[in-house]
């Protein structure tokens, strides 16, 4: 990760990664006619909701730098939101590669009637996946702080004054 956070060149190495992965498995477990298992729905769900409590987590901090630091945020507090959201962001770009590449696999093999049933929950695990990847970066700029203070120096000339 470098100074502006997880970006998004980040994210498509990782789900690249991931996509390889998961439709090489994929391939492993289907060849012998077997099928993928169904993404299960709690786990969906979970996604999706860890996403929103990043933003909730973030809020506060979004909150305090909106308001010109008239609210109060502890440091620490600020420092785990933007960690929980970089590590969401991540999470959610890895589990989108490896539905994707399940999803690659199951595109590759229609003519089963058992391959069309699964689409739509693979489908919805991969917008559940976005969901937590959209969620992670928005969050991670929400605690995002300028390098500039009140009096629009930038920060590395305000460190050098004594």
């Amino acid at each position: 990760m470098s100074r502006h956070g997880v970006r998004i060149q980040t994210l498509l190495l990782v789900a690249a990664v991931t996509l390889v992965l998961g439709y090489g498995m994929s391939l492993v477990v289907t060849r012998d006619g077997s099928l993928l298992q169904r993404p299960v729905w709690p786990a969906l769900a979970l996604l999706v909701v860890m996403g929103g409590l990043v933003l909730w987590i973030a809020r506060p901090v979004r909150r305090h730098l909106r308001s010109g630091h008239r609210t109060s945020v502890e440091a620490l507090r600020a420092a785990r939101a933007l960690v929980l959201s970089q590590a969401a962001a991540l999470t959610g770009a890895a589990a989108t590669g490896w539905y994707l590449g399940q999803l690659g696999v199951l595109l590759g093999d229609l003519s089963l009637v058992a391959n069309q049933e699964r689409l739509l929950s693979f489908g919805l695990a991969l917008v559940a996946s976005l969901v937590l990847t959209v969620c992670g970066m928005l969050a991670q700029s929400w605690c995002r702080i300028d390098d500039r203070d009140d009096d629009d120096r930038p920060l590395d000339d305000r460190l050098g004054d004594p």
